[in-house]
């Protein structure tokens, strides 16, 4: 196997447009970018920049029923024709042309950076464009047409990997791709998420473990709103080591939503970048511990598009690409001119931190505080999984 890290990008991927207005503004994927560029980063020794081609139907019906796909199909050729049914033309969703063209392609990088990794050609891939973990099999939901998250996986199932380990640290569950491997002993599914009595999608209760024959392979991580770095952090480290050390993954897969920032305007955690950093660093560490090295890494949501995407991503890819840029550093200029240029704000985050330190406590080591709802939405999870692992709660 190779080291080094491979970049997925196609400039197309800013066709995922679904119009003014909508929290999802493919600005957020082209800053990011350009941020990268500006730092150097698609120049440095240790990463390949790459695209990848679309995802064709045989991929997409790894996932994909096909009469989901065929009307993904003609409302992209007619966006007039989409009238609610399979979750396109909602307000959550709304057609528009070219929707098919652009989710398959953000699918195929996020398909290409699967097997990239899988078959030694990068040690590490990033998709930050990808991570859209809504999409049912047979629907669109929450912003998200095909869920390339579960593709990859299942591309990497295909390609022979026996064990997959999925971390979401989205503020929103990762029901898609749950749903998708239920019932699959080879997957394990682990969603940190703002509690689902909260937020968008209501689902992700740490009762949701599994299928019957997959008990166990389904986590959740219910968060009270409000919380912050080192709740957010001892919540990871509580619940993702142990569980990856009994699974023993071939592969990681990982997906970076940006969303659990305070200033994110669609959810209500208060993350800071310095903490979204800190597990983004904490992935890259467990996928060498744990998996060989075998790392994808995926974007999700974020929409504070300036101030918040372009800089966790690009701590991602920077990790990834083992030049991390160090949180005091200061923005380039030329990236500040091209957020005014794209935007029209002048005003624009000028260091790669939020001047947090992002710490907290260990679980092991600061014990259990049963008067605490971070504490109780941990032990909760820890209840619902760990035995199936053979680990105490």
């Amino acid at each position: 196997m190779s080291g080094g890290a491979q970049l997925m990008w196609d400039e197309a991927v800013a066709g995922y447009d679904f119009g003014p207005g909508h929290p999802m503004d493919p600005v957020r994927l082209s800053l990011t970018m350009r941020l990268i560029e500006a730092y150097g980063l698609d120049r440095e020794p240790g990463l390949k920049v790459a695209g990848a081609p679309s995802a064709g139907l045989s991929t997409l019906r790894l996932v994909h029923r096909q009469d989901y796909i065929d009307v993904v199909k003609r409302v992209s050729a007619d966006p007039t024709t989409a009238d609610g049914s399979y979750g396109l033309g909602t307000a959550d969703d709304p057609a528009f042309a070219g929707v098919h063209e652009a989710s398959a392609l953000i699918a195929g990088q996020s398909v290409g950076a699967a097997e990239a990794v899988w078959q030694g050609e990068a040690l590490h891939a990033v998709n930050f464009t990808g991570g859209l973990h809504h999409a049912m099999p047979g629907s669109a939901s929450g912003f998200c047409i095909y869920n390339d998250p579960a593709l990859a996986i299942a591309r990497l199932l295909e390609l022979g990997a026996e064990r997959v380990a999925y971390i979401d640290v989205d503020v929103h569950h990762g029901d898609g791709v749950q749903t998708v491997f239920w019932d699959d002993p080879r997957v394990l599914t682990i969603s940190l998420h703002e509690h689902p009595r909260a937020l968008f999608p209501g689902t992700g209760w740490p009762e949701e473990s599994g299928g019957e024959d997959a008990e166990g392979t389904a986590v959740n991580v219910a968060l009270p709103p409000g919380t912050a770095d080192d709740g957010w952090l001892r919540a990871l480290h509580a619940v993702v080591p142990e569980l990856l050390e009994a699974f023993r993954p071939d592969v990681l897969v990982t997906q970076h939503g940006a969303d659990t920032h305070i200033d994110d305007p669609l959810a209500h955690l208060a993350v800071s970048l310095d903490a979204q950093r800190a597990a983004a660093e904490a992935c890259h560490g467990w996928a060498h511990e744990l998996a060989g090295g075998r790392w994808v890494a995926l974007g999700g949501g974020g929409y504070s598009v300036v101030d918040v995407v372009p800089r966790s991503w690009t701590h991602l890819v920077a990790i990834a690409a083992g030049a991390p840029v160090p949180p005091e550093t200061v923005v380039p200029e030329e990236w500040l001119g091209t957020v005014y240029s794209r935007t029209g704000m002048s005003t624009a985050p000028r260091r790669m931190t939020d001047g947090r330190e992002a710490a907290w406590k260990a679980w092991g080591e600061s014990g259990y505080d049963p008067a605490d709802a971070l504490d109780q939405a941990v032990l909760a999870t820890r209840r619902a999984v760990f035995p199936a692992h053979g680990l105490l709660p």
